[in-house]
């Protein structure tokens, strides 16, 4: 089987983020930063969702997570982002999801609770102007990006166009961006955004992936999608206009205003490095069990001595 560069790099970057969890467990002394991984997994084992498994998102829907995948909870989700390297406020998110087996993606799951948006304005969307507007908007921001000590972005086009279901109230799109000079051969991570709307707001699902496995991933995008389903009485249909909340914007912000906002500063620089994650949860999937009979292995060889 024929793997891109970026599977083969993710291929060849598996043996030393699994040695550097190994070497977490370490005494303090000399422990690195991966041990901040190490310490998130082990504190999420008992908690890992493995499909098939209805997974409860606030008080909103339900995830008929599938088989194959494991979903990662708060407050071990947020965690886990931030011992990725991605700082913020992960209030809104409400867990992580990991195949099993070799696929090379994981996507975030997120509840905004934004009021029920209006549709109407996706009939008039310009998928040729809504680029144009994201491109200036990352060239605006870059220099608050170098503020930060990130870098300066480039979106390069759409990886896919918005695309809007109205029988479904699914938002699909996906935005191809990398840093400022990188080589034309770099590998390139990517968001794959898809939204589900609901009564008092929209759940988003985030797959992480690399844009040359992108066309590989899709089907497990809209597998997810499918599989949220919303509860009864806060479903898009369910919307009350008399006593309802009704979002300050319409359906485009959610590609060009919270959408950008999602994907923009350290979140679209970070897609590359996220990517990784996918070889940290190996260590819980496949490895979990020898990981945690290390862990007790050291704890006793510290009694012991």
């Amino acid at each position: 089987m024929t793997t891109t560069p970026f599977a083969r790099t993710l291929r060849a970057f598996v043996g030393a983020l699994l040695g550097a969890l190994f070497i977490a467990a370490a005494p303090a002394s000399a422990q690195s930063g991966q041990s901040e991984f190490a310490q998130v997994l082990a504190a999420a084992q008992n908690d890992i969702v493995k499909g098939p498994q209805d997974v409860k998102l606030s008080s909103q829907a339900v995830l008929h997570l599938p088989e194959g995948k494991v979903y990662i909870p708060q407050p071990h989700a947020a965690k886990l982002m931030h011992a990725m390297g991605n700082p913020g406020d992960y209030s809104d998110l409400e867990g992580v999801v990991f195949p099993r087996g070799d696929a090379d993606w994981f996507a975030t799951l997120r509840f905004e609770k934004s009021g029920y948006i209006k549709d109407d304005d996706a009939k008039h969307w310009d998928a040729a102007d809504m680029l144009k507007s994201f491109k200036e908007g990352t060239e605006a921001s870059n220099d608050e990006r170098k503020k930060m000590g990130g870098r300066a972005l480039e979106i390069t086009g759409w990886a896919q166009e918005p695309t809007y279901a109205a029988d479904s109230h699914r938002l699909v799109w996906a935005m191809k961006s990398r840093e400022v000079g990188a080589p034309a051969n770099e590998p390139q991570g990517v968001n794959y955004n898809t939204y589900a709307l609901g009564r008092d707001g929209y759940m988003s699902l985030n797959l992480v992936t690399g844009l040359d496995e992108l066309p590989k991933y899709k089907g497990d995008a809209q597998q997810l999608l499918g599989a949220l389903e919303f509860n009864d009485g806060k479903r898009y249909a369910d919307f009350n206009s008399s006593t309802d909340k009704v979002a300050e914007y319409g359906l485009a912000a959610l590609v060009l205003g919270v959408g950008a906002k999602k994907l923009g500063l350290l979140a679209v620089i970070g897609a590359f490095f996220l990517k990784f994650a996918k070889i940290i949860l190996l260590a819980v999937v496949g490895f979990g069990g020898a990981i945690m009979k290390f862990f007790g292995r050291k704890k006793s060889e510290s009694a012991e001595s």
